[in-house]
């Protein structure tokens, strides 16, 4: 069937907009207890959420639709979504939630679904879930319904967990570290687990208010942070976003490092250490081919996936391999996590800083990447643009002139009328080229315009 709501990572929009709205909410919340009904046993589903104002009003509406179905619901409150992940497996519930939309401004918001093992839902499993939103659900009598109680606890099992993935000798005592909390989920709980490391903490952006969540701050703002290094003369940055699931790394020049650095640098550890499995990273399409060019120099390889670390996380587990993750700074490393966990990526180059008695810097870059550049063409909707004859050649022409020293990414959108050219190239002037052409020839086609 076609999917009408569900989209890469979950289902997101507009808070109190469709498909963002209390009434679907509450209809994706009973639809999901029907779905993961599995024997006569009383069901259990764990909810957290970020900070946003709007995850307040899904909470409730999620929780209604889940107890009208008979299921009991334990809401965590504000944590990070792999947290959400790991409790999901460790409380042995039946079904996991996280409110949130990420990266996203306040106005939107996010629901993620994680099933008993702590994974995301597979794009089958969602395809489930839209159809029994669809049908007539059926509804527990009065004397089953469930119930929903708020728990404690919950923060510090997540704090223990993450303190546990470097080595117990290891101390941060010494390092100065800026952590960037985006005002989101990991406020509390990310400043927590690198104090009670021992190291001195300088903490940002962590007094929520409901609508600054990753405003000017955060994973995908990190000049706030680069510049509290700076200023506090900081060991490294840590910038997060709101849901805590992505990270971007700052060395104490205020120089950023993006994931596929984190995660060349990772890879190279774990390989040395002889617990890179299948000698295998897995990334996204989008990750710099500085980075493949890097690896195959070590005798590393990389497999490539289409954008989202769901998708990311699904070829991870089908080659049995235990690192993956987004240039956006999504890391997933399944010893420790089952979906991208900015803050334990974020300990591991800590770990490394440690075990090396080197600077951030020394680390922060592990290759140099190429140059790289997206050019985003919006098309009426009603045209075809890939589908052009002359588009399809100008993007043969373009592969062939980049040859080995380079390529091209062309996809679409699945939120929007857009569609992404993204190239690199040894050469920034052949770069240039070749993505102005391709773009032009889609925007002819598509009956509309390049936005940058």
């Amino acid at each position: 069937m076609a999917r009408r709501i569900f989209g890469t990572d979950g289902v997101r929009g507009t808070a109190n907009v469709y498909p963002m709205t209390a009434e679907v909410a509450l209809g994706l919340g009973a639809a999901a207890g029907r779905y993961f009904r599995r024997g006569s046993h009383q069901h259990r589903v764990v909810i957290g959420k970020d900070t946003r104002r709007s995850s307040y009003m899904i909470e409730n509406a999620l929780t209604a639709g889940l107890t009208s179905v008979g299921a009991n619901v334990l809401l965590l409150g504000p944590v990070p979504t792999p947290a959400v992940g790991m409790l999901t497996r460790s409380m042995r519930a039946d079904v996991g939630v996280m409110i949130s939309a990420s990266h996203n401004p306040y106005q939107d918001n996010g629901i993620k679904f994680f099933g008993p093992d702590g994974y995301k839902l597979s794009d089958a499993a969602e395809e489930e879930i839209e159809a029994l939103l669809e049908a007539e659900l059926e509804l527990v009598a009065a004397e089953e319904i469930g119930r929903a109680s708020r728990i404690e606890g919950d923060r510090a099992r997540y704090v223990e967990i993450a303190k546990r993935t470097i080595p117990r000798q290891q101390s941060l005592a010494g390092l100065k570290i800026v952590v960037d909390c985006a005002n989101g989920a990991a406020y509390r709980t990310a400043p927590e687990v690198l104090w009670e490391l021992g190291a001195d903490v300088i903490p940002l952006a962590v007094t929520p208010d409901g609508y600054n969540i990753n405003r000017g701050c955060g994973s995908t703002a990190p000049e706030a942070a680069a510049a509290a290094v700076v200023a506090n003369n900081a060991d490294l940055g840590i910038a997060l976003d709101g849901d805590a699931d992505r990270v971007m790394i700052l060395d104490e020049t205020g120089t950023i490092a993006d994931g596929d650095q984190l995660m060349a640098l990772i890879a190279g550890l774990w390989a040395d250490q002889g617990r890179l499995a299948q000698d295998t990273l897995v990334a996204t399409v989008m990750s710099n081919l500085g980075l493949e060019r890097h690896l195959q120099g070590r005798g590393l390889k990389l497999e490539r996936t289409a954008v989202g670390d769901r998708y990311v996380v699904e070829a991870m587990r089908a080659l049995k391999c235990n690192l993956g993750g987004e240039q956006s700074g999504h890391i997933v490393m399944t010893d420790y996590a089952t979906t991208g966990d900015g803050l334990l990526a974020g300990l591991q180059f800590l770990s490394a800083m440690v075990s090396a008695g080197k600077p951030a810097s020394a680390l922060s870059k592990s290759f140099e990447p190429l140059p790289q550049l997206l050019e985003n063409v919006r098309f009426d909707p009603t045209s075809a643009p890939l589908e052009d004859a002359k588009v399809k050649a100008a993007i043969r022409d373009a592969e062939a002139r980049l040859g080995d020293g380079g390529r091209l990414l062309i996809r679409k959108s699945g939120t929007e009328p857009l569609v992404r050219v993204m190239g690199e190239a040894e050469d920034d002037a052949l770069l240039r080229d070749v993505v102005r052409d391709v773009a032009a020839e889609i925007a002819r086609a598509g009956r509309a315009r390049r936005v940058g």
